[in-house]
């Protein structure tokens, strides 16, 4: 992956392209624990599965959540000699230099954390608390100098924490790597659920995108008003970096209700979520599956009640459908759009399933994301009397041509479709 693949941000702050000056839509998988828990040869498997599957992102953790710092990876390492941050052990991140070299030769970028939260604030978790101020810097500093060189890297601070009197020691670290890293690479921070980088962290000058965590709570969070909420705030791209995962229990069913017969989140979940982060505005997403995050298998301690082997769960439905967005939005001009709700005058809806609308800034097009099927009157004005309708299943990424009847879209069945509005 040469330089001109390096992600960056476009003109306008609010999307991703690459320092060539493609669009570049973040589609990532949550992979925590890939150089924590799995073989090499399972890390291939693992990555050419991802590559296949359209992802150009994935998300991993130096310092791992699941004891990561006593229980050794696959190759009976550990990443660092007496819990000590400045004293890192070389043969642990051998294998990491391993992965994004072969990351590198799929065109995949690492979106790298170099600490899960635990060990900067406790909250819940194993950690230990290992760092202060000082040593924060002091561990930026040095991972930054040795990831700093590679193209296919984008930092993220955080590790599914809040701020809360650590912001300083969060802040030591990003400044610790912005001041070594021989190349510019961007940065964000990922929260615990139901914050965004920018809530969290807003007048921070190393926060350079805003990720959000939507999560695994009960019905899917209105995604599109937390994007909404942060496109006021700044002209900075945003992502939901953690949506519900596929095939999780939702939260409250395993703490509040300990009902582990409620159904899990399936693709459909997946699909509303990023649709509705996406169509508000999104850069991108990261998909997630609650055994893959974690790398299960049958003789590994099960963490939230996954469903099956992570082998197996590579393949769930969502998993090959999420790329069907990241195509569809790079079908047109991807640095221009914004939301258009304005456009959909009757049967949006409210809540979790509401319909929702994206557009380009000279309305050439515009795309209606609707989640149930449902009849939508919509402003076809700007578009022109020779207006072409099309529509778009994402399920399958078929598409067929479309008509609209007195200003009102109806799709074929109660699913959730995408509509498509093309000045012609």
């Amino acid at each position: 992956m040469a330089e001109a693949h390096r992600v960056t941000i476009a003109a306008g702050g609010r999307f991703l392209q690459t320092a060539d000056g493609n669009p570049f839509f973040w589609l990532g998988d949550t992979a925590w624990e890939l150089a924590h828990r799995l073989t090499r040869d399972e890390i291939l498997l693992y990555l050419d599965t991802r590559q296949s599957q359209g992802f150009n992102v994935i998300q991993m953790v130096g310092l791992a959540e699941i004891d990561g710092l006593t229980v050794p990876n696959a190759e009976g390492h550990v990443p660092l000699k007496n819990l000590d941050p400045n004293q890192p052990n070389e043969a642990y991140w051998d294998l990491i230099d391993w992965i994004f070299d072969r990351a590198e030769e799929r065109g995949l970028i690492i979106a790298l954390l170099p600490t899960w939260g635990d060990k900067i604030l406790l909250s819940w978790g194993v950690g230990p608390v290992i760092f202060d101020e000082t040593n924060a810097r002091s561990y930026g500093e040095w991972i930054a100098k040795r990831y700093g060189h590679r193209d296919n890297l984008i930092w993220v601070i955080g590790g599914d924490r809040r701020v809360e009197d650590k912001k300083v020691v969060f802040r030591a670290m990003a400044e610790g790597i912005k001041s070594k890293e021989p190349k510019h690479h961007l940065m964000t921070f990922h929260p615990q659920g139901g914050n965004t980088s920018l809530t969290e962290l807003e007048g921070e000058t190393w926060l350079e995108a805003s990720m959000g965590q939507s999560g695994h709570w009960w019905y899917r969070a209105e995604t599109d008003l937390v994007v909404a909420q942060d496109w006021a705030k700044a002209p900075m791209p945003f992502l939901d970096g953690e949506p519900c995962y596929e095939s999780h229990l939702p939260f409250k069913a395993i703490q509040e209700m300990k009902d582990f017969t409620l159904p899990r989140f399936d693709d459909r979940d997946v699909r509303l979520s990023v649709y509705a982060s996406v169509f508000a505005g999104g850069c991108g997403f990261t998909y997630g599956c609650d055994s893959v995050w974690q790398f299960y298998d049958w003789h590994r301690e099960p963490v939230n009640h996954p469903s099956g082997p992570w082998r197996q769960s590579l393949h769930l439905p969502g998993a090959w459908q999420v790329r069907l967005l990241k195509d569809l939005i790079l079908s047109r001009t991807p640095l221009d759009r914004g939301p258009a709700n304005h456009l959909i005058l009757s049967g949006a809806g409210e809540g979790h399933e509401k319909a929702l609308a994206t557009a380009n800034k000279e309305q050439t097009w515009a795309m209606v994301f609707v989640p149930d099927g449902r009849r939508l009157k919509v402003d076809s004005q700007p578009f022109g009397s020779q207006m072409r309708i099309t529509l778009f299943n994402p399920r399958t990424g078929e598409t067929s041509v479309g008509s609209m009847v007195d200003g009102w879209l109806e799709a074929p069945s109660t699913q959730d479709w995408v509509w498509i509005l093309d000045k012609s």
